[in-house]
């Protein structure tokens, strides 16, 4: 379970094909913390840590995860958003994030709004894929405000701060992102029937 508040950026920093599994090298500033078994949000992908070599860990990705996020898109070099799990005793500043990727939306609109930046994404029209005004959505495995919805589509407002600090800065219109919808969301959407 993660919060949707990045801690670090890392970079892809190798990739290895093994079958239908992908194996990455990522190099971060929390990748000598981390340890073999960890949990893990790789731009909101929940991935367990495999290995790690001073400023670099090892994830791998099967390809059923490959399938339903954007990683087959990363590339050496690659900015990704990094965060570890929560504990008993963190702050959730954020919302309750899985870092289970519902979907690939595709970002339709960037627009600057004179010190933030309004982002439009479009996404698979499901029945679970929930998002309101003023809900949670986590882009990237950063936890945001949603501006406005529709059935296939949210908008959120990025705050400087967030541009900073995050690989949301690259987004620009055609850019692929991983979307996970907020879980209260779909449980209520689940029970209502």
């Amino acid at each position: 379970m993660f919060t949707g508040i990045v801690e670090a950026t890392g970079a892809v920093a190798g990739i290895e094909v093994s079958g239908k599994n992908i194996t990455f090298t990522i190099s971060s500033s929390i990748s000598s913390q981390l340890k073999v078994d960890q949990s893990v949000a790789h731009d909101g992908v929940c991935l367990t840590v495999t290995s790690i070599m001073d400023d670099k860990h090892k994830v791998t990705a099967i390809d059923e995860t490959l399938k339903k996020t954007r990683l087959t898109d990363w590339q050496k070099g690659t900015m990704i958003n990094l965060e570890r799990s929560l504990t008993l005793t963190s702050l959730v500043d954020g919302h309750l994030v899985q870092g289970h990727v519902d979907a690939v939306a595709v970002c339709e609109n960037v627009t600057d709004a004179n010190g933030s930046r309004i982002l439009i994404f479009r996404h698979p029209e499901e029945e679970y894929f929930i998002t309101v005004p003023k809900g949670s959505v986590c882009v990237n495995g950063v936890s945001l405000t949603v501006v406005d919805s529709g059935k296939d589509y949210f908008s959120v407002a990025l705050i400087p701060y967030t541009l900073e600090h995050t690989n949301l800065k690259e987004i620009k219109s055609g850019s692929r992102v991983n979307v996970e919808f907020d879980i209260i969301g779909k449980y209520v959407k689940r029970l209502r029937g």
